[in-house]
């Protein structure tokens, strides 16, 4: 399957400097900052800077070093906000209109700082 990806999304903006955030981390390859909407006390995405859509996009097309800058950031982001170790997290990716993706960039949300419930209903 080909990806298109949108350099038009409110995540590319960001990424320019075109829409300000409050960043809690930055790498080489990696940007990380709070959710706007947060959903929990803790409520950080982590976005690749590269054009990708979705995690399986990025997990065949991103560079090693890209993918380990992502992982070792998010990584990073979990212990400086104090969830890891600690009472636990969830990092959520959603992709495509079954996973409701809002925004067309691979983006992992990192949320804590309470208890989260179950992610899906049992069917």
């Amino acid at each position: 399957m080909a990806y298109t990806y949108d350099p038009t999304n409110i995540f590319a903006c960001i990424l320019r400097g075109e829409i300000p955030n409050k960043t809690v981390l930055e790498s080489t390859h990696t940007l990380a900052f709070h959710d706007i909407h947060p959903q929990a006390p803790v409520h950080v995405l982590v976005i690749p800077k590269g054009p990708y859509v979705t995690f399986d996009h990025f997990a065949a097309e991103a560079s090693v070093e890209e993918i380990m800058d992502f992982h070792r950031t998010a990584a990073s982001v979990c212990t400086m906000l104090g969830i890891a170790p600690g009472d636990g997290y969830r990092g959520i990716t959603n992709a495509g209109g079954n996973g409701l993706q809002e925004v067309p960039h691979y983006h992992l949300h990192i949320l804590g700082g309470r208890p989260l419930g179950r992610l899906v209903e049992r069917a």
